[in-house]
């Protein structure tokens, strides 16, 4: 099994092994904000720099893989690679050790070896060896064993629908490496698999290939939550916005809108932009775009705004409790 070199992911996201929950997700949509390739100064390493950060996030924002990733963590703060262990890229064909297959590299699905050999899936599709009277392997065509891995889609890929070139290669470097070429559908969703024919292992004595199957994550945005074909969007509002109401912009994957915020907004509302989402696959509807108020309160104030602020306590009757 090759060696994969440890990711610190605590690192890579700037905070501490202890951090919260909330902590990171911060953390994560603050270096999301300055490396997304649409803001970003830096165009030529804003990509990389994304997916890293999206795969820390991917790690350290889920409990479960967060925990798996600390207790194996522990023991390789200071190595600088290791062995592959559980999980990966790969396809367990599930009958007895002669007839396993090998572990399998992929290149181009926006995850690091070390994401897919630790977090990544297993397949477990079909590819039986078949066998004769007394437990006797046959001699009759055998299909090839299916592949499968993650993926990781864009926003934009969903949006538009693009195509992925991809490389295949044994876990051990030492095989052939495959270059294949697959088409991500416009409006595919989370958890979906891409299904590309015939980019499984090969058949024995004459029967057909495998298949690849991808299994769809979509990439974390720093402004959108994905729902389905429903977007979320924090829609972040002034004190004195919420209070006196306002008309403020709002980013969605279809441009710019404006809405008109009323008077008493508190956070939690929600705005329904109808047909702002994600595309339903070919239908050419869309999802919609939800707007979820968020009043934020300042954190700093200069002496002036202090005693406005004071004045307003001072004459105010509202009495949050």
């Amino acid at each position: 099994m090759a060696k994969v070199k440890f990711r610190d992911y605590y690192e890579v996201l700037g905070v501490k092994r202890d951090a919260s929950q909330d902590e990171i997700r911060k953390a994560f949509r603050k270096l999301a904000r300055t490396h997304h390739p649409d803001v970003a100064k830096d165009k030529a390493t804003a990509e990389d720099k994304f997916k890293e950060i999206n795969e820390a996030y991917e790690v350290l924002g889920d409990a479960d893989k967060r925990k798996k990733y600390d207790q194996l963590g522990e023991h390789w703060k200071h190595a600088d690679s290791f062995g592959g262990g559980a999980g990966g890229a790969t396809f367990w064909p599930g009958a007895g050790d002669e007839d396993r297959g090998g572990d399998y590299h992929f290149e181009g699905t926006g995850f690091s070896d070390f994401f897919e050999n630790f977090f990544g899936s297993r397949a477990s599709r079909g590819g039986f060896a078949a066998r004769g009277p007394g437990g006797a392997k046959s001699n009759a065509p055998r299909r090839g064993r299916d592949i499968e891995s993650e993926i990781l889609v864009t926003l934009d890929e969903v949006m538009n629908g693009s195509e992925r070139s991809l490389t295949i290669q044994a876990q051990d470097r030492r095989g052939e490496r495959k270059p294949v070429t697959i088409r991500i559908p416009k409006g595919i969703t989370e958890g979906q698999l891409i299904r590309a024919a015939g980019l499984g292992e090969p058949g024995q004595g004459g029967g057909a290939p495998g298949d690849l199957f991808l299994k769809v994550r979509l990439e974390r945005h720093p402004d959108f939550r994905a729902e389905e074909h429903d977007l979320y969007y924090d829609l972040r509002l002034a004190p004195w916005e919420s209070v006196l109401g306002a008309t403020v912009p709002v980013r969605t994957p279809h441009g710019e809108m404006k809405i008109k915020v009323p008077p008493g907004t508190e956070s939690g509302t929600e705005f329904r932009l109808s047909g702002k989402g994600l595309p339903k696959g070919k239908s050419g509807s869309f999802g919609d775009l939800f707007a979820v108020a968020q009043v934020v309160t300042p954190t700093t104030a200069t002496e002036e705004e202090r005693r406005h602020w004071q004045a307003l306590a001072d004459s105010s009757k509202f009495n949050p409790r």
